[in-house]
């Protein structure tokens, strides 16, 4: 009958600890993440919403880059782009340079080569320097179909040949399991943005 006792403490203690841990994760919600984009072909745009979807325990908005009018009062800014001639489009630079100092920022991208590709390695190695002045907490890229037009353009200069070959196979990217993994990494950044609160 003592074991019994010990037990029924135990539970009790146990049971106050996990409300103590609830209302603390309650307490964790007033985050408020921003997640915007720039799209051309709607591959970016597809990302874009499985990351807002990612996001958990944090209030939340999603707007393209030209809507966004001030990035005030976000803790965290997702922003994704296309990879364009390996950088940064010129609309998703200007917005980055914008972005305050210490502001908590994370870069998501759809790109035609394959997954850690040096082209688009090199586009978010530039992201990286346009905000040097904000806290970079991590990048995401997956493949994105690219526009047949733009295929059939770069086929005609040798030297990006190889690289039109590689683009083709990203036809259905980004699938499910691209957007899945996007969600993870979203969910990953709001977890990294409450460590370095």
């Amino acid at each position: 009958m003592k074991d019994v006792g010990v037990f029924k403490s135990l539970a009790f203690k146990s049971k106050i600890l996990y409300v103590f841990e609830d209302y603390f994760l309650l307490e964790e919600v007033s985050m408020k993440a921003l997640v915007t984009y720039y799209s051309q072909s709607g591959n970016t745009e597809k990302l874009a919403n499985a990351v807002f979807e990612g996001i958990e325990q944090a209030e939340k908005e999603i707007m393209p880059i030209k809507e966004v009018s001030s990035v005030t009062g976000y803790d965290l800014i997702l922003i994704g782009f296309p990879v364009q001639a390996h950088s940064v489009p010129g609309k998703v630079e200007a917005f980055v340079k914008g972005i305050p100092e210490g502001q908590k920022v994370g870069f998501f991208a759809t790109h035609g080569s394959l997954r850690g590709g040096e082209l688009a390695v090199t586009a978010f190695y530039y992201s990286l320097t346009l905000a040097k002045h904000a806290v970079v907490l991590g990048t995401f890229g997956c493949r994105g179909k690219v526009n047949d037009k733009i295929l059939d353009a770069v086929r005609q200069k040798a030297e990006h040949r190889a690289w039109a070959e590689e683009a083709q196979s990203a036809m259905g990217h980004p699938d499910q399991a691209d957007l899945e993994d996007g969600k993870d990494w979203a969910q990953s950044m709001i977890t990294r943005a409450r460590a370095h609160s």
